[in-house]
């Protein structure tokens, strides 16, 4: 297909700037793909659609506040750095964005804080990557800690507003366990501990998978030909219990869902040769578009997500391209709220 099959006009105050009031309050669309049916319900409806021996796989990474505000030395020229990658643990090297990076050269020291740390870039990347070691003499804990506490929660561009302190709770999903993400994986923002606690009641189990999300996530394609799109490489891990439970359920021709387009890149990048799910850790780059098919998930659950996004494309790949456009046009029509914090889409 090509990439200007997922056009649609998209006014920008559907994009959703904050979160609801409580997170299984945002609205969920279900798609029937079987009868082609669109119902309207509420989030904490989802309960209502797994039973015993169903499988949810969800992605426990955890978002770190990536985003840090400094100033150049000599001249304390205002920069922004965005940390995407650690690259070496001892040294602490890391692969960066800048801004504004024509002021960024190699050899250059940054300051955060009031001088809490200190950063040399020491080589360009790309047009605004960068390579910096942050200088500490600390032990790794004082150094993520001061990460911790300087750093902003990495919203994405088009919320466009500051980060506030409620976003440190809201823009993570409440099983976040493993860090290393720069964005949340948002289908996993609606999820409250009752429901989980009345899907484990009825049977169904959760299983954790781990992808650290980039900023590749949200990286547009700027090729017609969608087989000419190479994303980012992002590193995950499927777990030995997770892969019991998921062939277990093809087994039991149970309901299997990807919590996410993160959960079901995982997973569509780990199949064995006979068609079962494998335990394994590396790194991926699966770009999932229409046509494909699917090989270990019977549903799955996601956000709205912007016009020509690699995330619109997996669900068209998934749901089906006309049904999904169509649920798309529904959506805006009735109000829906799109991308990171906006409301949830489930596919049956």
């Amino acid at each position: 297909m090509k990439l200007s099959a997922f056009k649609f006009d998209l006014p920008e105050k559907y994009i959703a700037l904050h979160p609801t009031l409580n997170r299984d309050e945002s609205r969920l669309m279900v798609i029937n793909k079987s009868d082609q049916s669109i119902e309207h319900k509420v989030f904490k409806d989802v309960v209502d659609y797994f039973d015993d021996g169903d499988v949810l796989v969800m992605n426990d990474t955890k978002v770190f506040p990536a985003r840090l505000y400094g100033n150049k030395e000599k001249t304390g020229a205002k920069i922004e750095v965005f940390l995407l990658r650690e690259l070496n643990k001892e040294m602490h090297l890391w692969d960066v964005l800048v801004d504004p990076a024509r002021k960024i050269r190699v050899g250059n020291k940054l300051y955060f804080g009031e001088g809490d740390l200190v950063a040399e870039v020491i080589d360009n990347t790309t047009s605004r990557g960068r390579t910096i070691r942050f200088l500490t003499d600390g032990s790794d804990e004082e150094f993520y800690n001061t990460i911790d506490t300087l750093g902003e929660t990495p919203l994405p561009k088009h919320i466009q507003r500051d980060a506030e302190p409620e976003d440190r709770e809201r823009f993570q999903t409440i099983y976040a366990e493993h860090v290393g993400a720069v964005a949340a994986p948002s289908a996993g923002l609606h999820f409250t501990k009752q429901i989980m606690k009345r899907l484990e009641i009825k049977g169904v189990a959760m299983c954790p998978i781990t992808l650290h999300i980039g900023l590749g996530t949200f990286r547009p394609v700027d090729v017609e030909d969608l087989t000419k799109h190479k994303t980012d490489s992002e590193n995950y891990r499927i777990g030995d219990d997770t892969v019991q439970h998921v062939n277990q359920a093809m087994a039991d021709k149970k309901r299997i869902c990807a919590v996410g387009t993160t959960a079901m890149r995982s997973l569509e990048s780990s199949v064995s040769a006979s068609g079962l799910l494998k335990e394994n850790e590396g790194w991926t780059d699966k770009f999932i578009f229409p046509p494909y098919e699917f090989k270990i998930c019977n549903a799955m659950i996601t956000n709205f997500h912007l016009p020509e996004s690699t995330l619109l494309m997996m669900a068209c790949a998934f749901g089906g391209y006309d049904l999904i456009m169509e649920a798309y046009q529904i959506a805006i029509k009735e109000k829906y709220r799109f991308f990171s914090y906006g409301d949830a889409m489930l596919i049956i």
